[in-house]
């Protein structure tokens, strides 16, 4: 079984490959059952992303904002990247684990994309 993430804040650094060092990404960590399921829920903007542990799905009912939702294997791979209007409910990823999401457009900026290795820092 893997690791159970606590609530709180960290860091996303996301690999930019080819030795260009990582990008760091103020992150919210949410891991608990009720934090989860508030999510960016009545937010209209966030900075940075925020993680929720364990999930493979999300659904953006209720949401102010288009979101980009990247859905990350066990090991933090990106399995994929969508960008979801307010108001959908997105299919489940089968090898997906966690799932990041980020306001619509910073992903790209970041260099998040399938393929690609995040690591998560606490505090």
């Amino acid at each position: 079984m893997g690791r159970r993430w606590r609530d709180g804040q960290g860091a996303l650094l996301v690999e930019a490959g080819h030795g260009a060092g990582s990008v760091r990404v103020p992150l919210e960590i949410a891991g608990s059952y009720r934090a989860r399921t508030k999510g960016l829920l009545g937010r209209d903007s966030l900075e940075g992303a925020i993680l929720l542990s364990p999930a493979n799905s999300v659904h953006t009912l209720r949401m102010r904002m288009p979101i980009d939702v990247a859905y990350l294997d066990r090991r933090f791979v990106v399995v994929s990247v969508r960008t979801m209007r307010a108001g959908r409910i997105g299919l489940p990823r089968l090898r997906s684990r966690h799932v990041l999401e980020a306001e619509a457009g910073a992903m790209a900026e970041w260099g998040v994309k399938a393929g690609v290795q995040v690591t998560v820092v606490e505090g």
